[in-house]
C-alpha cells in the first residue's frame, strides 16, 4: 500500500518517541564503550547506564539499585518467576497466577510444572478481574510466590495489585507483577503497589525493542538463570546493551514528567474511538471493565462475525484479533475464554489500542473506515452493490484465508471420508477409496468420465490472476488423473456487498483465459452470496478406463518425480502480508497458474504407475496419500526438492499459513526425517500449495523417458525420492540422496 494504516495497535508496540531517539544517538555513534572498562569510554558508557538506571528508578519510586536491566518484559518474567522459585524452593513448591496472563508468565510456570512445582490458575469475572477470595484460598503453606499482571494487554482490565499485596505478605509470600502493558499509561509507583518484583518491557512505552528493567525490592532473593560475568549486581550476566539502556532511561523519564498528560489524551482518544462505533453498532459489545482499565485500551466484540475478516478488510486500520478463525474452529483468546465471552461475541473480537501519538483525526478516519468494514460484513446486512470507484482492488484482503490453505484440516476430512459408504455402481471406477481429488466413471471398454471440482479463496491480489489460477488448480485433477479436459463449470460465492460485480467478472475473465489455454470453454455455472470471495471450476475431461493414474499404483523401485516447485504458500502468505517483492510474487503467481497440460501429455507417453498434483495437503501430505493407498513406503532427498525463490527463507522467518502447520501435524505421525532435517524444513514440505505441481510414481525406465520429454519441452521435472518396499513408517526424508538411516 502506497499509505500505511492508522496504528491503533498500541499495546502490541509503540514506536520510539523522538526525545528518547534523540538520547540515544550519542550512543550509536561515538559512545560506543563497554560499561565494564575503566578507561574514559568505559567510565563514559557505565554512567549512561546508571543515569538510565536512576531514571527508570525514578519513575517507579525505588532506589535505583533495586533495578536489574533485561532483554525485554519476557525475560524480566523468567528472571523474576524462575528465580523467585528456584532461590525458594526450599521452603515450598506453590505458584500463584491467574488465567488471564500473558504467554511470558504462563509458559514460565508451565516450564516450573515441569520441574516439579505446583501452579494455581485462578480465574477471572466476566470483566477480566481476580477473585480475590479464591486467591487467597487457593494459598497453602507450600505457597511462596504469586503472579499476577498490572493490566491485561487484551481488555485492559486492572488488577487491585495493592489487595493482593496485602494477601501475600500477610501469608509471607512474594509477589511478582507484570507491569508491560501499565507503565506509562497509570502510575505504577512499587510502594503504592506493594510488589516485590515487577517487570516492564521497553518497547510498551516508546522505548526501543530488546530492553527491558525488572524492579526486585531490597532483601528479594533471587537464583541467578543467565551466567557468565558479574553484571548488573551479579544477577544478569552480558554486556549492558549501552544505546538502548540510554532510550529506556530517557522513555521512563518522560513518563515522569508527563505521565498525567498522556494518559488524559489516551483515554480521551479511546473514548472518541468507542462513542463512534458504539453510535453505528449500540449492539457490540465492550469487553473488560467499564472503569477499571487502562485508559488506552478498547477490546470491542462484533457478534457473528470473524475477527480475522474484519482486519482482511480493514486494510485502512492496524488493530489486533481477539480470535482466529479457522474453516473447522474458532480460537478464542485464552482470555476472553476465562472471562466466559459468548463464542458469537468473542469470535468477533478486535482490540484497539491508542497511543500518545493518536490524533483525533485518525480516530474519525478510523472509526469511518470500521464503520463500512462492519456494515458490509453484517449477517443481516442488505446485501447493497457496490459502485466500482475505479481503484485497484486487493482480493486478499478480502478473505481470512488463502487459496488451498484454507481448506479443512486433512485430520478432520480423513474421518469424513472414512465414514462414506462405497460407491455401489459398478461403473465408479475411482470414487473416495483412494484419496484421489477426482473420481472416474466408465462409459463404456474405451471410454470414461473423469470429474473433479475445486475452488478456494483468494490467492493474489489482482481477481484476473486469481482466476487463472483457480482455473489452473482445478483442471490439475484431470491431468493428474491422465485425462483431458472438455468443459468445466463456474463454481462462484462473491460478497457482492463488499466488492463490486466488476471484480467477478475479472475473475471470470482470467478462468476463462486460463481454461482456453487447456483448450476447453467454461460453459456456465453456480453463484452464491457470501462473506468471501471464492472461485473455483468444476471439469469434466475424458480418459482410457486402462490408463487411468490414481494414488493407488506406486510400487518398490518407482522413481518420484515433481513437475513444479513449492512454496506456495508460504509466498502467498507473505505476499498478503505484504513481504515479498515484485519479482517474487511474479514467479509464484506463474508457477500457480501455469497448466499441468505438459507434464500430462509426458506422463501419457512414458507411463506412470501413479501420480497426483500437489495442493492443499502439501507435497508429504499427498506423497502420504499415496503411499498409503499403494501400501508402500517412499524416501524423499530434501535437497532435490526444487523451491520457489526465497520461500524457504519467508518460512524460517515464521512466515508460515496455517494450512501448512496443520499439514505437518497430520503428516507428522507417518514421517521419519533424519535429524539434520530443522524444523523449517519440516514445515515447508508440508507447506500448502495452491496449483502445485504433478507428483508421480514411475518405474525407472519410464522415468528417464519422461525427463528426457519434459527437458525437451523445457519443462521442470525433479527426481526428488524413490519408492521402497513398506516399512514401520510411510515416509523417510533425509537431506539428499545417499545420507541419512536405514
Amino acid at each position: 500500500m502506497t499509505e500505511k494504516p492508522i496504528y491503533l495497535d498500541y499495546n502490541a508496540t509503540t514506536p520510539i518517541d523522538p526525545k528518547v531517539a534523540e538520547a540515544m544517538l550519542p550512543f550509536l555513534y561515538g559512545s560506543f564503550g563497554n560499561p565494564s572498562s575503566s578507561h574514559a569510554y568505559g567510565v563514559e558508557a557505565k554512567l549512561a547506564v546508571e543515569q538510565a538506571r536512576r531514571q527508570v528508578a525514578g519513575m517507579l519510586g525505588c532506589h535505583a539499585e533495586e533495578i536489574v536491566f533485561t532483554s525485554g518484559g519476557s525475560e524480566s518474567n523468567n528472571m523474576a518467576i524462575k528465580g523467585a522459585a528456584f532461590a525458594q524452593r526450599g521452603r515450598g513448591n506453590h505458584i500463584i497466577t491467574t488465567a488471564v496472563e500473558h504467554p511470558a508468565v504462563l509458559e514460565v510456570c508451565a516450564y516450573l510444572e515441569e520441574q516439579g512445582f505446583r501452579v494455581s490458575y485462578i480465574g477471572v469475572d466476566e470483566t477480566g478481574l481476580v477473585d480475590l477470595e479464591a486467591l487467597e484460598r487457593a494459598i497453602t503453606p507450600q505457597t511462596i510466590l504469586i503472579s499476577v499482571m498490572h493490566a491485561n494487554n487484551e481488555v485492559g482490565t486492572i488488577q487491585p495489585i495493592t489487595e493482593i499485596s496485602e494477601i501475600a505478605h500477610r501469608h509471607n509470600i512474594l509477589l511478582h507483577c507484570d507491569a508491560a502493558q501499565s507503565i506509562g499509561k497509570i502510575p505504577a509507583r512499587v510502594d503504592d503497589l506493594g510488589v516485590d518484583l515487577l517487570s516492564i518491557a521497553g518497547h510498551k512505552l516508546y522505548a526501543p525493542k530488546g530492553i527491558g528493567a525488572l524492579y526486585i525490592r531490597t532483601g528479594t532473593e533471587l537464583k541467578k538463570i543467565i551466567h557468565g560475568a558479574s553484571h548488573e549486581s551479579n544477577l544478569r550476566a552480558g554486556t549492558e546493551n549501552v544505546l538502548e539502556i540510554v532510550g529506556l532511561g530517557q522513555a521512563c523519564e518522560l513518563i515522569s514528567q508527563n505521565l498525567e498528560a498522556y494518559s488524559a489524551h489516551m483515554s480521551e482518544m479511546r473514548d472518541l474511538l468507542e462513542s463512534r462505533i458504539f453510535e453505528q453498532f449500540p449492539w457490540a459489545k465492550l469487553n473488560g471493565h467499564a472503569e477499571k482499565r487502562l485508559p488506552n485500551t478498547s477490546s470491542i466484540s462484533f457478534k457473528n462475525i470473524e475477527a480475522n475478516t474484519i482486519l482482511a478488510e480493514l486494510s485502512g486500520v492496524a488493530a489486533s484479533a481477539g480470535a482466529a478463525c479457522h474453516t473447522d474452529r474458532v480460537d478464542v483468546s485464552h482470555v476472553l475464554q476465562a472471562m466466559h465471552v459468548p463464542i458469537e461475541y468473542a469470535m468477533g473480537t478486535i482490540r484497539f489500542s491508542v497511543g500518545r501519538f493518536t490524533s483525533s483525526e485518525e480516530i474519525e478516519r478510523a472509526s469511518e473506515e470500521i464503520g463500512r468494514v462492519i456494515r458490509n460484513l453484517q449477517p443481516e446486512a442488505p446485501g447493497e452493490a457496490v459502485v466500482d470507484d475505479g481503484n485497484a482492488v486487493r482480493l486478499t484482503q478480502y478473505t481470512h484465508g488463502l487459496g488451498c490453505a484454507c481448506k479443512l484440516r486433512p485430520q478432520l476430512l480423513e474421518k469424513v471420508l472414512q465414514n462414506l459408504p462405497p460407491a455401489s455402481d459398478s461403473r465408479v471406477l475411482v470414487g473416495t477409496e483412494t484419496g484421489d481429488d477426482a473420481a472416474v466413471y466408465k462409459i463404456n471398454d474405451d471410454l470414461a468420465l473423469v470429474q473433479t471440482v475445486d475452488f478456494f479463496t483468494p490467492i493474489v491480489d489482482d481477481p484476473y490472476q486469481f482466476g487463472a489460477i483457480s482455473a489452473a488448480n482445478s483442471l490439475s485433477d484431470v491431468y493428474a488423473m491422465g485425462g483431458t479436459p472438455l468443459f468445466a463449470l463456474s463454481v462462484v460465492a462473491f460478497p457482492g456487498n463488499r466488492l463490486p460485480i466488476s471484480v467477478l467478472g475479472e475473475i471470470l475473465r482470467g478462468a476463462a483465459d486460463k481454461a482456453a489455454e487447456a483448450g476447453i470453454s467454461i460453459i456456465g455455472g453456480h453463484t452464491v452470496d457470501d462473506t468471501e470471495p471464492k472461485f473455483g471450476l468444476a471439469v469434466t475431461g475424458s480418459l482410457d478406463p486402462h490408463q487411468i493414474r490414481t494414488n493407488a499404483g506406486a510400487k518398490a523401485g518407482d522413481v518420484l518425480v515433481l513437475t513444479k516447485p513449492i512454496g506456495t504458500g508460504i509466498l502467498s502468505t507473505a505476499l498478503k502480508q505484504g513481504a515479498v517483492t515484485e519479482t517474487q510474487a511474479r514467479e509464484a503467481i506463474g508457477w500457480m497458474a501455469k497448466l499441468n497440460r505438459s507434464a500430462a501429455d509426458a506422463m501419457r507417453q512414458s507411463g506412470a504407475n501413479a501420480c497426483t498434483d500437489v495442493t492443499g495437503f502439501g507435497l508429504l501430505g499427498h506423497l502420504l496419500g499415496m503411499m498409503r493407498a499403494s501400501d508402500v513406503s517412499a524416501v524423499i532427498y530434501a535437497n532435490t526438492v526444487p523451491q520457489l525463490g526465497q520461500a524457504f527463507d519467508l518460512a524460517a522467518g515464521g512466515i508460515l499459513p496455517g494450512g501448512s502447520k496443520n499439514n505437518f501435524e497430520f503428516t507428522e505421525p507417518f514421517v521419519a526425517y533424519s535429524k539434520d532435517i530443522s524444523k523449517t524444513l519440516q514445515y515447508f514440505l508440508n507447506d500448502a500449495q495452491t496449483s502445485g505441481g504433478l507428483l508421480i510414481s514411475l518405474p525407472q525406465n519410464q522415468a528417464r523417458q519422461f525427463l528426457q520429454t519434459m527437458q525437451a519441452n523445457s519443462e521442470l521435472a525433479a527426481v526428488i525420492g524413490k519408492v521402497i518396499e513398506k516399512q514401520d513408517y510411510f515416509i523417510r526424508v533425509e537431506t539428499a540422496m545417499g545420507e541419512g538411516t536405514n
